[in-house]
């Protein structure tokens, strides 16, 4: 149940007929995981907490370095080399004092991460590596959690959702194999600030849409932005049916 307070906080939510009072209770009650708290990550947890959800696990083991600081917008300067993942739990607890906020300042992997995972009612990936998109593509998979993953580099963004409880919806290695992708990240490449904003918000809407079970998520459908040119594309994505992750 929402008390009077939390019925007024979010009471623009709750107008929506759509959306009303139970997709306000379905947030409450989300516990939601967030794999990296840089670029996409900071938009994310500030958004979805703003928002209501009722449990937010940020994960990452990096500190913060002044070129974070152009557009991982959680972050201020006075914070160089403190934790990513509890100073960007303690910008969310100070817009919601009301959620639960857990920061995870290591490295998850193995076990460790199949837990997280299966104690959430969705996962988002923010992070920056291959490896560790595949790990938790396979977290998600064996838990039947849904997979909201986002990516953006140089001004070039891209956005999808991965629900393993449908059977028709492909995983992240339907669409990318295991073997030939090589990391490249921001540092090597560059990335343009509002982009990564744009992406993380476009996941937190997915989360928050995944959740509520209000509108249409991302499933089977693949969004790439150029955001030099502000033009959106969208793929149909289909399950491998030789997939050695989801058609196992």
């Amino acid at each position: 149940m929402l008390s009077d307070e939390e019925l007024l906080r979010y009471s623009r939510q709750i107008l929506m007929p759509r959306f009303d009072i139970a997709g306000q209770e379905r947030l409450k009650a989300a516990r939601i995981l967030i794999l990296g708290a840089g670029g996409l990550g900071c938009p994310v947890a500030l958004y979805l907490g703003a928002a209501g959800v009722g449990h937010l696990t940020l994960v990452d083991d990096d500190q913060i370095e002044l070129a974070n600081l152009q557009r991982q917008i959680a972050f201020e300067q006075r914070w160089l080399g403190d934790a990513k993942a509890e100073r960007l739990a303690e910008r969310v607890r100070a817009i919601n004092p009301d959620i639960t906020v857990t920061a995870v300042n290591r490295r998850v992997d193995g076990d460790d991460l199949q837990q997280l995972v299966a104690e959430a009612s969705l996962v988002l990936d923010c992070t920056d590596n291959f490896n560790t998109r595949f790990a938790l593509n396979r977290a998600s998979v064996a838990a039947g959690v849904p997979l909201v993953s986002g990516a953006a580099i140089r001004g070039e963004g891209q956005l999808s959702v991965y629900d393993p409880r449908h059977p028709d919806s492909p995983c992240y290695h339907c669409l990318y194999p295991e073997q030939g992708n090589e990391d490249l990240t921001c540092s090597e490449a560059g990335v343009i600030a509002p982009l990564v904003g744009m992406i993380g918000s476009a996941q937190a809407m997915e989360a928050i849409k995944v959740i509520s079970g209000v509108g249409k998520p991302l499933i089977g459908r693949l969004l790439i932005l150029d955001a030099w040119q502000m033009e959106w594309r969208e793929m149909k994505l289909a399950k491998d049916p030789d997939c050695p992750v989801c058609s196992l």
